[in-house]
C-alpha cells in the first residue's frame, strides 16, 4: 500500500510502498479515506513520547471497514468509521476501571504508538472505532475525531448553560470547530483572534461578538463584555492564556487544549477571588467522537477543509495554520 512516514526526527516525511497491514484478533482493518492534518502528527514527526521511527501518522481517519480479525463482533465490512487520537487503553488499571478510558496508565496514540491514517490501510483495535453518521461525508468527518472531539468535549463538559458567554480563542482548525459548536449548544459565542481578517468568517459560523487581540488585553475586553462563564483556549500562547483569566466571570474556567509547553502566568489573585480556574482538556475515546459526530449531523457543524493528496502530505503539513481551516489527505 502506499503509506507516508516520518523517518527521521524533525525530517521530511517521505512517500513510499510497505505491506498492508493484517488485522489481527480483536483488530479492524480500514480503508483510510481521509485524514486530517494536525499539529499532533509533529510527535511522530519530531520522534516525541517514545515513537519508534519510521511511523506513519496520522490519528484523524475516516474510511471504511475493510477486514475484521478473530473475535470482533460489532464491526462488519462496509461500515463508515472514525479513528481518533485515542488508540486503545488497557481496561484494568483504576482509570479504566471507573470508565475514564483517555486516563488509562497505558493508553495508546494513533500515529505514535502504532500507524496512522496517512496510508491507505490502518489496523486498530475494535473499541477505538467510531461510527460515522450518513449527513457526514468522510472528509468532513475526518477533523471531527480530533480537532472536533477535542472542542465539542471540552465545551460539553465546561459547566456553561445556554445563553452564558463562551469565548473561543483561535480561529483555525480547532477553533473553526468550536465556535460552531458553541454556538448550536447556546452559547454567547465570542470569537478571539489576531487582527480582522477572520471577524466575517467568524461570525458567519456563528460568533456573536468578536475580539481583536491585537487591540489591547483580551481579558480586559471580555470583562466590558461580561466576563466569560468559560474559556476555550485553542492557540499555544502561553502568554496570552494568562491574560484570558482576566476576562472570565466569577466561577469562570479557562480550559487549554493548546500549548507550547511554557508556564502560563497566572497570579493566585484572580483564582481566589472569584474561585476563577485554569484547566486543561484532552481529547476523548471513541463514544466521545461518535457524540460530536452525531451533534455536528444533528445541528449542521461542519469543517471547513482544504483537501490534499496523500502523497502531498508535507505541502499539507507545511500549510498547518494557513489551511482554510484543516488539511485533509484524501486516498
Amino acid at each position: 500500500m502506499r503509506a507516508v512516514q516520518a523517518t527521521t526526527p524533525n525530517g521530511a516525511f517521505t512517500v513510499t510502498d510497505v505491506p498492508t497491514p493484517v488485522p489481527g484478533p480483536g483488530q479492524v482493518r480500514v480503508r483510510v479515506h481521509a485524514c486530517g492534518v494536525c499539529g499532533g502528527d509533529t510527535i511522530a514527526r519530531a520522534g516525541l513520547l517514545g515513537v519508534r521511527l519510521p511511523r506513519i501518522p496520522g490519528h484523524e481517519i475516516a474510511g471504511v471497514v475493510d477486514a475484521v480479525g478473530d473475535g470482533v463482533s460489532a464491526w462488519n465490512p462496509g461500515d463508515r468509521v472514525g479513528v481518533g487520537w485515542h488508540g486503545g487503553h488497557c481496561f484494568t488499571c483504576d482509570a479504566c476501571r471507573a470508565g475514564d478510558f483517555v486516563n488509562c496508565v497505558d493508553r495508546r496514540i494513533v500515529g505514535v504508538h502504532s500507524d496512522g491514517g496517512y496510508a491507505e490501510y490502518t489496523v486498530v483495535p475494535q473499541h477505538v472505532l467510531a461510527r460515522v453518521p450518513d449527513a457526514l461525508t468522510l472528509e468532513q468527518a475526518a477533523p471531527l475525531m480530533c480537532a472536533g472531539i477535542t472542542t465539542f468535549n471540552a465545551l460539553r463538559h465546561g459547566g456553561a448553560r445556554p445563553g452564558d458567554t463562551v469565548a473561543i480563542q483561535g480561529i483555525g482548525g480547532l477553533g473553526h470547530l468550536g465556535i460552531q459548536y458553541a454556538h448550536r449548544m447556546g452559547f454567547r459565542t465570542v470569537a478571539v483572534n489576531r487582527g480582522t481578517a477572520k471577524e466575517r468568517i467568524a461570525r458567519e459560523l456563528g460568533a456573536h461578538e468578536y475580539v481583536d487581540s491585537t487591540r489591547g488585553s483580551v481579558g480586559e475586553a471580555l470583562t466590558r463584555l461580561g466576563g466569560a462563564v468559560f474559556v476555550l483556549s485553542t492557540v499555544g500562547d502561553s502568554r496570552a492564556q494568562g491574560d484570558l483569566v482576566q476576562g472570565l466571570a466569577p466561577n469562570g474556567r479557562l480550559v487549554v487544549v493548546a500549548s507550547e509547553h511554557t508556564p502560563i502566568p497566572v497570579g493566585p489573585d484572580p483564582l481566589v477571588f472569584g474561585r476563577r480556574s485554569v484547566g486543561g482538556w484532552y481529547s476523548g475515546h471513541a463514544k466521545d467522537s461518535e457524540d460530536a459526530m452525531d451533534f455536528a449531523a444533528l445541528t449542521g457543524v461542519r469543517p471547513i477543509v482544504q483537501t490534499y493528496p496523500l502523497e502531498a502530505a508535507e505541502t499539507a503539513y507545511q500549510s498547518m495554520g494557513k489551511a482554510r481551516y484543516r488539511g485533509v489527505l484524501t486516498m
